[in-house]
Parts: structure tokens; C-alpha cells; sequence
């Protein structure tokens, strides 16, 4: 089992930054690759980053290439979202997911989920 918890996340202006962090525990975290989702109201959990194990390979939406930055240290079990730039429809709950497969996109390859943090974007 591994274990993730979200935080970071907040109220924040547009063109403002946060920076959202979710630790893990349990399993070791160098084993396992990690993506960011967010879900809006009414809306479908969408993937947002990924990240390799070893932070080597990275994957971004297309909606948040060049403003967000996926990151993360297996010294600290940790990995981190850098959303710069932040729009109003950026605004949801942000989760953080381990895969023992793969780096993907797609929400079915994570195994494990944290329980979210929001973020909210006022224009």
C-alpha cells in the first residue's frame, strides 16, 4: 500500500502561482511513477502531469504545458505540482496518483490516490 497525501492548494488570483506538494508513505516511492489529475464540478478527473520514476521522463497536458511543472524527490518521498500562470478554469480539486506500471496519462494505470486539495482561481 502506499499512502499519498495532498497539500498546497488555496485560493489564488489569476496569473498567481501555487505550489502543491503530496507526500507519500508505505512502499518504497522510487518504485512507482507519478501523475497529478484534477476534477472540476460536474466535470471528469483529468489528467494533468506525470512524472518517471526517476524524474527523467515528464507528461503534460496540453492545457497546462509551459505553466505547470511536475517534479519530484524520492530523498523526501515527495512530488510537487509548480502551477504558474493559474486561469480561472484551472480551478478543481488537484489529486496526486502512484503507478507500479508505467508513466501515463491515463487514470487507470494509477494505483493509488491521495484525497485532494483545492484550488481555486478567481479571475
Amino acid at each position: 500500500q502506499v499512502q499519498l497525501v495532498e497539500s498546497g492548494g488555496g485560493l489564488v488570483q489569476a496569473g498567481g502561482s501555487l505550489r502543491l506538494s503530496c507526500a507519500a508513505s508505505g512502499r518504497t516511492f522510487s518504485h512507482y511513477s507519478m501523475g497529478w489529475f484534477r476534477q472540476a464540478p460536474g466535470k471528469e478527473r483529468e489528467f494533468v502531469a506525470a512524472i518517471s520514476r526517476g524524474g527523467v521522463t515528464t507528461y503534460y497536458a496540453d492545457s497546462v504545458k509551459g505553466r505547470f511543472t511536475i517534479s519530484r524527490d524520492n530523498a523526501k518521498s515527495t512530488v510537487y505540482l509548480q502551477m504558474n500562470s493559474l486561469k480561472p478554469e484551472d480551478t478543481a480539486v488537484y489529486y496526486c496518483a502512484a503507478s507500479g506500471i508505467m508513466t501515463t496519462t491515463m487514470r487507470s494505470r494509477y494505483d493509488y490516490w491521495g484525497q485532494g486539495t483545492q484550488v481555486t482561481v478567481s479571475s
